[in-house]
């Protein structure tokens, strides 16, 4: 907790000087809130009052509780940037708590709407929060608010912050562009970018080497085949190295091609063909493995924060609010599945709220 409450202080309170309740003190109380099952700033002000003798053991609260509408105008006034350094922070000092090394598999990097976060009159502009995922640890290393909606812009920015020496970063191919791929290099990493006909010229340079290859007739592949949910699906990959008169992507050498068959039940039989842009040698076997590693950001990043604590469905909407109530889910989320327990993180909220013993566990194990 003392960890969680020095990155905390040094978040700056936009607030007047005569301002009743700490910054730092009400972030924190969100955060545990949140840890409790709490979905909005109702519902953090009514936890806030219902634990008031026992938070005031941990915080200063010479006032009380802060109600609902102190919540709200702190969460709208916070720079997003302040809550951006502070959760880089916090994955930091929490990887080094629970033993974890630097990460050195794949990284991805997503962006996720908050759908129903836009401000009266722009429905079509929901905010953005970008992530950058540990695949392997699924933890989250950095996020990042857009202000203007720019995934791009944003990805680069989170980047410049981050060291990921040895790391494979992928991403969909809104991030195939000169641009991110010297970026990612500058980070020490190495990228997996999937290659779409946004980046024309490239798209059309990798199609052409593989039908170049097939026509020679010695194109290696691997290939996995898997029945379950009422569904066969199979995947072959195959690689060629990229041509020379290939168009500009720093460090560019492989482009890896993925042919998708997936039959469903009742005989329907969808086929789909996916190319990747990489600057790092690998196997077909792992290239397959690096791609599906990437959507381990949406199940286990994206999906519980929708499902769990109904990101898409809150209505947080003025000012900087949906960013940063997003900031603090997202800590929330690493600190429930970081607890060994294996209940579902569902669960976990639950007895949190339940339980003090099973509250100050989610933070004492770590020790």
């Amino acid at each position: 907790m003392e960890m969680l409450l020095t990155i905390l202080r040094e978040v700056h309170d936009p607030r007047d000087v005569n301002a009743r309740h700490c910054c730092a003190s009400m972030l924190f109380i969100a955060l545990i809130a949140m840890l409790c099952g709490a979905k909005n700033c109702v519902d953090i002000a009514d936890f806030a009052a219902a634990n008031e003798a026992d938070l005031a053991e941990i915080v200063d609260l010479p006032h009380g509780g802060p109600s609902h509408d102190s919540f709200s105008r702190l969460f709208r006034l916070i720079d997003p940037e302040e809550l951006a350094k502070a959760f880089a922070g916090f994955a930091a000092a929490f990887r080094q708590a629970l033993g974890l090394a630097p990460a050195k598999g794949v990284v991805a990097i997503d962006g996720k709407r908050l759908r129903r976060g836009y401000e009266r009159g722009r429905a079509f502009m929901p905010p953005l929060m970008l992530g950058v995922w540990d695949a392997e640890t699924r933890l989250s290393l950095a996020a990042k608010a857009s202000s203007d909606g720019n995934e791009v812009k944003a990805a680069l920015e989170a980047l410049k912050s981050l060291d990921l020496q040895g790391c494979t970063v992928t991403a969909d191919a809104l991030h195939c562009h000169p641009a991110m791929a010297a970026a990612v290099q500058a980070a020490g990493a190495h990228y997996a970018f999937k290659l779409k006909g946004n980046n024309g010229p490239l798209y059309a340079c990798a199609i052409k080497a593989f039908e170049k290859a097939d026509r020679a007739g010695k194109l290696a592949f691997y290939e996995t085949s898997e029945t379950g949910h009422d569904r066969f699906e199979r995947r072959r990959v195959s690689l060629v190295a990229a041509p020379k008169e290939a168009p500009r992507l720093p460090g560019l050498v492989t482009f890896a091609r993925i042919e998708s068959e997936r039959r469903k039940a009742g005989g329907k039989t969808e086929t789909h063909v996916h190319y990747v842009a990489l600057s790092r040698r690998m196997t077909a076997r792992r290239v397959l493995e690096t791609v599906r590693s990437h959507w381990s950001v949406e199940n286990h990043l994206h999906w519980p924060l929708d499902v769990v604590f109904n990101e898409d469905d809150a209505r947080t909407r003025k000012n900087h609010a949906p960013q940063n109530l997003s900031f603090i889910r997202r800590i929330a989320l690493d600190i429930l599945k970081a607890h060994p327990d294996k209940r579902s993180i569902s669960r976990k909220m639950k007895l949190a709220a339940w339980s003090k013993d099973f509250f100050f566990e989610l933070f004492t194990h770590m020790q």
